[in-house]
């Protein structure tokens, strides 16, 4: 296999951090944008889109922070691969941006990144945000 390459990626979201973050470490806040249905089972959480699902575990959460989950398919493959949703604001400005940090193949960085892309921009839009 690949190895696989890190990217980052920032979302400037007008809406309070306190909020965000609800929707970025929740069962039932990631089903409203990030898949069509999310469970979890203590720090294991199941994704769901259009009746196929991945498993990832929560490796971290800081609240009204961060989370950063790892998918078990690079668990098992023994990678240290892993995808981080970040909240940051500006000290000065106050603004807030949501940090995302993935790893993909080479190949596949502009398709990860238009995926991304478009999962913030649901978030957005579920937020009313602009």
């Amino acid at each position: 296999m690949d190895d696989k390459e890190k990217y980052e990626m920032e979302f400037v979201i007008q809406a309070s951090p306190s909020l965000i973050y609800q929707y970025i470490s929740t069962p039932s806040g990631l089903s409203e944008w990030f898949a069509d249905n999310v469970n979890s089972r203590g720090e294991l959480f199941t994704f769901i889109w259009d009746g196929s699902e991945e498993q990832a575990k929560l490796l971290t959460k800081k609240s009204g922070e961060r989370v950063k989950f790892r998918w078990l398919s690079d668990d098992e493959d023994g990678a240290s691969y892993y995808f981080e949703i970040r909240i940051q604001v500006d000290e000065i400005t106050k603004d807030v941006s949501l940090m995302i940090t993935d790893f993909a193949e080479e190949d596949e960085i502009d398709e990860g990144k238009m995926l991304w892309d478009n999962q913030i921009s649901s978030l957005k839009q579920v937020l009313g945000s602009r």
